[in-house]
């Protein structure tokens, strides 16, 4: 039985020294028996880490502690040993300062914060460091250290912005507006997930009542990882009330992603637009008339919108083989409540035409914000060669395809005239007689 058991304690020690041999003695489950375990290290406040970026002065690096040990410590004291590209904010040389206000019982968690400064150069990386800490046990005389090596991480900072490219909406109407959710810093986002938040929380009395007479088609985006210096776009379709033109619609969005920390976030950010009136322009009943002895293009225009169309011109092109001359006529506003006529003289280039011809009426006008618009109508109208008007320019007792001109007329007033001199000349002959 006792060389059974000495077999047995040789395998076993034969099997640990195999072990070790193969690298596998350091164990992240081992631990050296003392008063003090190290636990984590980051960025930020025992309480909430923060994202840091080369160039960030007095930051705070918070270590994690555990008193492991089976007495009350006091006296906490930390020194950190700094790598390449930091320096401590307090500039105590080479090494950062802390010290503990508070006692650390038997099987409780405590920490030190240091101030420190990250260098411009400094890469966004791990880095190894070293941690001294000084402690003394209750009931007992003398200062004992503990020594740690560990990495601290250089995580980057993102920096969230949220913008439209084109901040307009127009009532009356539904719209598709562009949402831009760019990262301008130096850590990715990622898993970033995108909603609505209607009734909006947070906003004013004024903003809230809006959104809620807006009509949002979608409530939820997955937008994924946005890396540094770049951008994901996202469009959201709504319609817009008539009763909000001419006011401002804050669209609240509520973004959540995990930071590089590996920490779920959650923001609110705020996306404005202004809502524009709808100018709804038609052109009809584009044809040619003729008014004393003048061919014209009359044509109307009517604004179906809720708003008037400023500064507003008509111009009329030829197309294809058509030699009608351009011309461009000033009408002003075009009100949404009534049709507006226009009426542009019909020239030609060279010898006129007659018959159908195409040609293109374009009406350009501009909107509450001065921006410029285009509508263009196509028709084919039709071109008749005028008739002479014989209204009062004959002559009496003269056949009716006989015209007058102005010698006729001096010929026919001298002959009446004669007639009346001659007639008076027999009346009195008879009476002599």
């Amino acid at each position: 039985m006792r060389l059974e058991v000495l077999a047995g304690v040789v395998l076993a020690v034969s099997a640990v020294g195999a072990a070790a041999g193969q690298g596998f003695g350091n164990s992240p489950f081992e631990r050296d028996f003392g008063d003090i375990k190290y636990l984590d290290s980051y960025f930020g406040t025992f309480d909430s880490k923060v994202e840091v970026a080369p160039g960030d002065r007095n930051v705070p690096f918070t270590v994690v502690l555990a008193n492991v040990g089976t007495h009350d410590i006091t006296g906490i004291r930390g020194e950190l040993s700094l790598p390449y590209g930091f320096s401590p904010a307090g500039d105590t040389g080479f090494l950062a300062l802390s010290d503990s206000n508070t006692n650390s019982q038997a099987g409780e968690i405590f920490h030190l914060t240091f101030f420190l400064n990250v260098e411009p150069y400094a890469e966004i990386q791990q880095y190894p460091a070293a941690a001294k800490v000084e402690y003394s046990r209750l009931r007992e005389s003398g200062v004992r250290s503990a020594f740690f090596d560990f990495y601290m991480k250089v995580p980057g900072s993102s920096v969230l912005d949220v913008k439209a490219p084109d901040p307009f909406l127009v009532s009356l109407q539904t719209n598709t507006v562009r949402v831009e959710i760019s990262n301008d810093g130096t850590a990715p986002l990622s898993n970033v997930d995108i909603s609505t938040l209607i009734p909006a929380a947070g906003l004013e009395q004024t903003a809230r009542s809006n959104m809620e007479k807006v009509v949002i088609y979608e409530s939820n985006w997955d937008v994924g990882n946005i890396e540094p210096h770049s951008s994901q776009y996202i469009d959201i379709t709504v319609y817009i009330p008539e009763t909000l033109k001419g006011q401002t619609l804050q669209l609240p969005l509520e973004i959540s992603y995990f930071n590089a920390h590996g920490d779920a976030v959650k923001q609110m950010r705020v996306v404005d637009f202004y809502v524009r009136g709808l100018i709804d322009l038609t052109v009809y009943g584009v044809g040619v008339i003729n008014i004393s002895d003048t061919a014209m293009v009359i044509g109307e225009i009517i604004n179906e919108g809720n708003e008037d169309a400023l500064f507003s011109f008509v111009s009329v092109d030829p197309l294809g083989s058509s030699n009608i001359k351009s011309q461009t006529q000033f009408i002003d506003e075009i009100e949404t409540d009534s049709p507006v006529p226009f009426n542009i003289p019909l020239e030609f280039e060279g010898e006129p035409v007659y018959g159908e011809h195409d040609i293109e009426v374009t009406v350009r006008y501009k909107d509450d914000i001065r921006e410029e618009h285009f509508l263009t109508h196509q028709a084919t109208v039709m071109v008749a060669e005028q008739q002479p008007d014989r209204s009062g320019s004959s002559i009496p007792g003269l056949p009716g395809d006989v015209q007058a001109d102005g010698s006729m007329v001096v010929v026919a007033a001298a002959v009446g005239v004669i007639a009346v001199i001659a007639a008076a000349i027999a009346v009195i002959r008879r009476r002599r007689n």
